[in-house]
């Protein structure tokens, strides 16, 4: 999810999260005190309108005791003259934030007001008032006096006209309803505080959470360490940080892995080239001192020497060779030269050089050309010509027959010319088929100086062939032999339309 898209949520939550739980909470506390003012004040007829409208609450909080007095100054009015009755009158009405007044006459015979001054006896509604007297009673509102007064007139036998009043205090405010104003304010403050943290520790956790993943990585690239994995786990901008930054973590291993693997590479390069530049160097040695010491007295063992020194000065000078052309494919950097080679005129010319030095290492040598004299292709000469040199020495190297046979056949295959050679050497097994064009892999791991060599040599063949647009693989059975093929694509001219 995008970081806008986060913000947006928590602008609209913020607003109507509160809403709805305050709502919510407010319904409940209005059943709850609706439910406390029926139980404690009698009032079965609360309603919600009540809890909105004070003076209606008031008006029905003393409900009870104005029909209690209005029926006695029908049936008893001097009741409503005695001190005893009127102070259990008022004890209820004081419960109610109210009091009783009795006027006799013109006189307060009864001031029930928990104050010393009390209300004003001006006032007061005059006898036989038709809006005090009824039981909703008249609101009087003087200066900082507001009050509900209800009046019911009596007639005691002293034959004075008297009226006993209800005043109730109208800006009063019922301990249910102070209990739910200060509820409702601590369930406000507490949903508001709840929904800004939620929301906050949300947005914090989308962004600070992958930053954390992102110092730590940072710190472990910093300390050399790319064995780890970057989560991406927060808004949608900080994942694709996440991502990124995992993707350059995965080529930093690639590169490191790479790195040590040239190093080992070439490590093991130069142990296998110092290994096989040892043996010819000691046979050079040997030779050259036999010459020295005159071992070598008669032109028939001199020529012998001269001519081992010869081929063991070759053999590294071949090494050397393959040494400083493998430096080249590592930089690419490999100096090709291009040009149009006619596929029978080459290898003939090939095949020819070859007859000679197969011989005379007692190799029976045969080539077979399926191809038509016009053939061209693009290819550099010389390389071509490492190519094929490579794959007979790899033959050469792992022969294992008393007679030695090798046939080098050429086909036309299409839009390509393949080129095949084949030995009946000891083969190689299935295992080791699919990496023997690798670098520095060898199907016999042991070293020895029959069987030496760089370990680069299909390496560069592969990689001379990949470079001229063809490809080059193997198929072999044990002790039968193996045949490599590589192949080239045809030189064609494309006709001009005039």
């Amino acid at each position: 999810m995008k970081l806008k898209t986060r913000i947006i949520i928590s602008f609209f939550t913020i607003i109507l999260v509160p809403l709805v739980f305050t709502s919510i909470a407010f319904i409940g506390f209005m059943k709850i005190q609706l439910a406390s003012i029926r139980q404690e004040y009698n009032i079965q007829d609360a309603t919600y309108e009540s809890l909105s409208n004070n003076i209606s609450l008031l008006n029905k909080m003393t409900r009870a005791v104005y029909n209690e007095l209005a029926e006695t100054a029908q049936e008893n009015p001097d009741e409503l003259l005695r001190q005893p009755y009127l102070e259990r009158i008022n004890e209820q009405l004081l419960e109610n934030y109210s009091y009783l007044i009795v006027r006799d006459g013109n006189e307060l015979s009864y001031n029930g007001a928990p104050d010393s001054v009390g209300l004003d006896q001006t006032l007061l509604p005059e006898y036989g008032d038709s809006g005090a007297g009824s039981n909703s009673g008249l609101y009087i509102s003087d200066n900082d006096i507001h009050v509900l007064i209800k009046q019911i007139d009596f007639e005691p036998s002293n034959g004075k006209q008297a009226s006993a009043f209800i005043v109730t205090k109208a800006d009063a405010i019922i301990p249910q309803m102070k209990s739910m104003v200060t509820d409702m304010l601590f369930i406000i403050v507490l949903i508001l505080v709840l929904t800004s943290f939620g929301l906050s520790f949300w947005i914090y956790r989308g962004v600070v959470t992958p930053l954390n993943h992102l110092k730590k990585a940072t710190q472990n690239i910093k300390e050399g360490n790319l064995d780890f994995t970057v989560e991406a786990s927060g808004v949608e901008e900080v994942n694709e940080l996440c991502e990124d930054f995992e993707e350059m973590r995965r080529r930093l291993k690639e590169t490191a892995d790479e790195k040590m693997v040239f190093e080992r590479e070439s490590k093991e390069l130069i142990s296998n080239i110092s290994h096989d530049l040892k043996t010819p160097i000691t046979a050079v040695k040997g030779y050259v001192e036999g010459i020295m010491d005159g071992v070598a007295d008669t032109p028939e063992k001199m020529q012998k020497y001269i001519r081992t020194i010869y081929n063991k000065a070759n053999e590294m000078d071949r090494l050397i060779n393959e040494l400083t052309f493998y430096s080249k494919i590592d930089t690419n950097r490999i100096p090709y030269t291009f040009s149009k080679i006619h596929i029978t005129d080459y290898f003939e010319d090939c095949v020819e050089e070859l007859s000679t030095e197969l011989d005379a290492k007692n190799i029976d040598f045969t080539f077979s050309n399926y191809v038509e004299e016009d053939v061209v292709v693009i290819a550099d000469a010389e390389q071509l010509k490492r190519v094929i040199n490579n794959i007979i020495s790899n033959s050469l190297k792992y022969m294992n027959k008393p007679k030695g046979k090798i046939a080098m056949r050429i086909r036309d295959v299409g839009d390509f010319i393949q080129v095949e050679i084949e030995d009946n050497g000891k083969g190689i097994a299935n295992k080791d088929l699919a990496n023997i064009f690798e670098r520095f892999y060898r199907t016999d791991a042991s070293r020895n100086s029959s069987k030496g060599g760089s370990g680069i040599g299909l390496s560069i063949v592969k990689k001379i062939m990949e470079d001229h647009g063809g490809k080059v693989w193997a198929t072999s059975k044990l002790d039968v032999g193996t045949t490599m093929y590589f192949v080239l694509r045809k030189y064609q001219e494309v006709p001009v339309n005039e």
